[in-house]
């Protein structure tokens, strides 16, 4: 047996208060699990993540590596985490470690636009990367990838947004 993810998010701002207090009444998860490389090496950014998690709900920042780790150990199996990265990179990561998403999915909030990306919609940006990651995480783990930035928002599929891309 493995930790029952609740809800697998890609989002830049990771842990925004929409975040914090929209998914976790509707997911009802019991920790939060922020899965990035980056912000677990930024004190500043991790604190400020930590922070914004809910009452009651402890959040932790963890290394790609350090959840593949946590992920496999029985010890956390009555985990019921919300599990957010802030890049797709990341999420195909722990895909590709043995991360289970199939029952969830993965839930595409806001994607900040920088220099060389692409919109997908108004609060989606990618570059050729990331648009990469997504495809491998739709064509080949086969995994419902969805637009959907509140609870209360119609999920729209990824997919033919990709497939009018160009790069």
């Amino acid at each position: 047996m493995t930790m029952d993810i609740q809800l697998a998010r890609i989002g830049s701002r990771l842990l925004p208060s929409q975040v914090a207090r929209e998914w976790v009444k509707a997911t009802m998860p019991n920790r939060i699990l922020v899965v990035s490389n980056r912000v677990a090496q930024d004190h500043l950014r991790q604190t400020l993540i930590l922070q914004s998690a809910p009452r009651g709900i402890e959040a932790n920042v963890l290394t790609i590596k350090k959840m593949l780790a946590v992920y496999q150990d029985p010890e956390f199996d009555a985990y019921k985490p919300l599990l957010l990265t802030e890049t797709a990179k990341d999420m195909a990561k722990l895909v590709k470690g043995g991360v289970d998403l199939q029952k969830v999915g993965i839930n595409l909030g806001i994607l900040a636009f920088q220099d060389g990306m692409k919109m997908l919609t108004d609060g989606v940006a990618v570059d050729k990367s990331e648009a990469k990651a997504l495809s491998y995480l739709t064509d080949v783990a086969n995994l419902k990838v969805v637009i959907q930035e509140k609870p209360t928002d119609k999920p729209k599929d990824i997919k033919p947004f990709l497939d009018q891309l160009t790069f």
